[in-house]
């Protein structure tokens, strides 16, 4: 085929695959975030997103599709086409929605794993207010008034109400689940005192721990967090062994060619590894991961059945 012919086939959008994912990006990059802006996985994508600009040489759009637990974001991208244009940064609910709802897509199916961005503790808090002053007096209230004390989270099936409803089941106590649209609204009520309990990422709440709002009991690693100093973990606490980390993963659409999976890592990892931006996410509240696509679908895998047995067990409903 000579150069003419070439050029022909270019101009009539007929160029063969390889020669499109030369040029790859020569256009604007899509990153979908299911979530409103403000929460903590736009916080973070806004916080890589002009780096990565700057190293793929093309602008990378935030799309914010908020709603119904991250899921209808996570729709509208398991639908674009694997060009290499349209992106995803997961939250920890793509996990649990697995299982939780009826959704027409399978995420290990739809997606292909990019990297784990960065995974963090979560904390449950308690307004300044109450009495708490340990998870244990937590435990010892709802023992002596069961469905009486209630916890919020940012919705219903999240990993946040999960891995509260795993530790109730684990330690015998109940607590009432407050589910909120989003940690923003949560935050809020948590703040002003109208829930007395929060389960929560830490970075939507440092800032309200900094400023001695709300006084942390627990941390769901399995140790101590530099994000939360001075708090223990669930699992020295009574629950030995219990670890529920929060995560953000980034996703490509399935069928976009290896060649453009390869340099979005590529660029991915070196935007995460700069100082400035690592520093920037890791004040948040969570620690950068950048991990490599292999170990980010394991933990996507691993993830999705663990917590889809918790989802089952304790038959946790989208509208419960």
């Amino acid at each position: 085929m000579n150069r003419r012919s070439l050029l022909a086939m270019a101009a009539t959008g007929l160029a063969t695959p390889s020669l499109a994912q030369e040029a790859w990006p020569d256009r604007p990059i899509r990153l979908v975030v299911p979530w409103p802006p403000g929460g903590s996985t736009d916080t973070i994508a806004r916080l890589f997103q002009p780096k990565l600009a700057e190293i793929l040489g093309k602008p990378v759009i935030i799309d914010n599709r908020g709603g119904a637990a991250g899921s209808i974001g996570a729709i509208e991208a398991a639908r674009a086409a694997p060009d290499g244009y349209t992106w995803m940064l997961a939250y920890d609910n793509e996990a649990t929605n697995q299982t939780l709802m009826r959704l027409p897509y399978k995420t290990l199916e739809a997606f292909t794993p990019v990297s784990l961005v960065a995974t963090g503790p979560l904390a449950l808090v308690a307004h300044s207010s109450t009495p708490y002053r340990n998870f244990g007096d937590v435990v010892a209230a709802a023992k002596a008034t069961p469905d009486r004390i209630s916890f919020a989270s940012s919705g219903v099936g999240g990993l946040a109400h999960v891995s509260t409803t795993l530790l109730q089941q684990q330690g015998g106590f109940s607590l009432v689940h407050v589910p909120y649209r989003g940690g923003g609204p949560a935050v809020q009520d948590a703040v002003a005192g109208q829930v007395p309990l929060f389960m929560s990422n830490v970075v939507i709440i440092s800032q309200h721990i900094r400023a001695g709002l709300l006084r942390p009991l627990g941390v769901t690693t399995l140790r101590e967090s530099r994000h939360v100093p001075g708090t223990a973990p669930f699992a020295e606490q009574g629950f030995p062994g219990f670890d529920a980390p929060t995560w953000w993963a980034f996703l490509g659409r399935t069928g976009t060619p290896e060649p453009i999976l390869r340099r979005m890592q590529e660029a991915l990892a070196k935007a995460l590894a700069e100082p400035d931006v690592r520093a920037k996410i890791e004040e948040q509240g969570c620690d950068v991961r950048a991990s490599g696509p292999e170990e980010c679908g394991r933990f996507l895998a691993a993830e999705i059945e663990r917590w889809g047995k918790v989802i089952r067990d304790n038959n946790i409903r989208a509208d419960s």
